[in-house]
């Protein structure tokens, strides 16, 4: 099959020709008909994995039909349209037996055992599968764990966004923040992971939602997508302009950034009592400090949030359908639709303020 491989740190994103097994055991193999362009991919080709090693190919927000099953997949059946997910859960351990497979003791076992072959493989070598998915190539090899139906109406380049993306961004409001209806949310960073919180926060029925961007681009496309106010913090304090706009702070700041500038941001526009909630990471380390009095005798809480606090088999069927119902907007997540061996210049795209998300949908 024809797949995207990363060769080395920093290298491009090639398109040739490698080879894919038969599925075993509970794998599904999948016909990918769409697949999202995530930074998280970008970040793993420039800085490599121990566990994604080059060469490898990557890409994890995918959408396609079932082409075949392992002897022991039984969650679907040829034909299905589904949707990938990074998010790699045993379904036995503590924390999925307790509904929170994001948190899975044991995510290792979707992937094959090494005595029985890669997935994935070029000339007889193996070649890694980023994130147990390897989206960016015609067909995918997933465990079926990793893999949600979706309903056959909704389009595969909107519903590729689900896996990550949009249950990343609506899930950290709706599970991870529980905002309620009535209060006040900050979105830092109102890049296509930023709007989804947005997204989100309107489904919580929050009462002010103000996106704080750099890009005015990203801040007009933040309030199509629900936000009632916007801070462009290249002209204005984003702290000050925030607690003026909503008299005196916000009961919750999303931090999609990632960086320790944008992390003191969002403590310091909080009202008493209020929560941050770290959604975006930016790549490098990131170091904050605090007062540990301050902290306490405001009563403010810091949660990381990791895939939006979700479970796929449950979020990724009700997100698609409050898209159907149009209550949920994915087709204006889509900027552009490129061809396999355009990725390196999709992910140039993605720096443009005006591009929410890039989606491969010619393979």
């Amino acid at each position: 099959m024809r797949a995207a491989v990363v060769e080395a740190a920093g290298g491009a994103f090639t398109v040739q020709d490698i080879d894919i097994a038969e599925p075993e055991g509970r794998e599904v193999l999948v016909e990918v008909r769409a697949s999202g362009l995530c930074h998280t991919d970008l970040t793993l080709a420039a800085h490599p994995s121990a566990r994604f090693p080059p060469p490898v190919v990557l890409g994890h927000e995918i959408a396609g039909v079932v082409a075949a099953l392992g002897p022991q997949a039984t969650g679907f059946a040829v034909g299905d349209h589904v949707v990938g997910c990074l998010v790699q859960w045993c379904g036995t351990c503590p924390a999925c037996l307790d509904g929170r497979p994001y948190q899975c003791g044991r995510p290792g076992s979707t992937l094959r055992d090494p005595r029985d072959g890669p997935r994935l493989s070029r000339s007889g070598q193996p070649v890694a599968q980023g994130m147990g998915l390897g989206g960016f190539a015609e067909r995918a090899l997933v465990h079926e764990n990793q893999l949600t139906a979706v309903p056959r109406e909704l389009p595969f380049d909107a519903a590729a966004l689900l896996g990550c993306g949009v249950l990343t961004g609506v899930g950290s409001v709706l599970n991870g923040a529980r905002v309620g209806a009535g209060e006040s949310v900050a979105v830092i960073g109102a890049g296509g992971v930023g709007l989804n919180v947005i997204s989100g926060a309107r489904l919580a029925g929050a009462a002010r939602i103000v996106a704080v961007d750099v890009r005015e681009g990203g801040l007009r496309r933040a309030l199509a997508f629900g936000a009632t106010d916007v801070v462009d913090c290249s002209a204005s304090d984003a702290v000050t302009a925030v607690r003026e706009l909503t008299g005196g702070g916000v009961r919750h700041a999303f931090d999609v950034v990632g960086v320790a500038e944008t992390t003191q941001q969002a403590l310091d526009m909080t009202v008493l009592g209020g929560s941050v909630h770290l959604v975006g990471l930016a790549a490098g380390a990131a170091e904050l400090t605090l007062s540990l009095p301050r902290l306490l005798l405001q009563q403010k809480r810091i949660q990381g949030l990791i895939m939006g606090s979700g479970n796929p088999r449950r979020d990724i069927p009700r997100y698609a359908g409050l898209a159907l119902q149009g209550r949920l907007d994915l087709d204006g997540l889509v900027s552009h639709r490129i061809g396999l061996d355009e990725i390196d210049t999709g992910y140039a795209a993605l720096r443009d303020p005006g591009t929410a998300r890039v989606v491969v949908t010619s393979f």
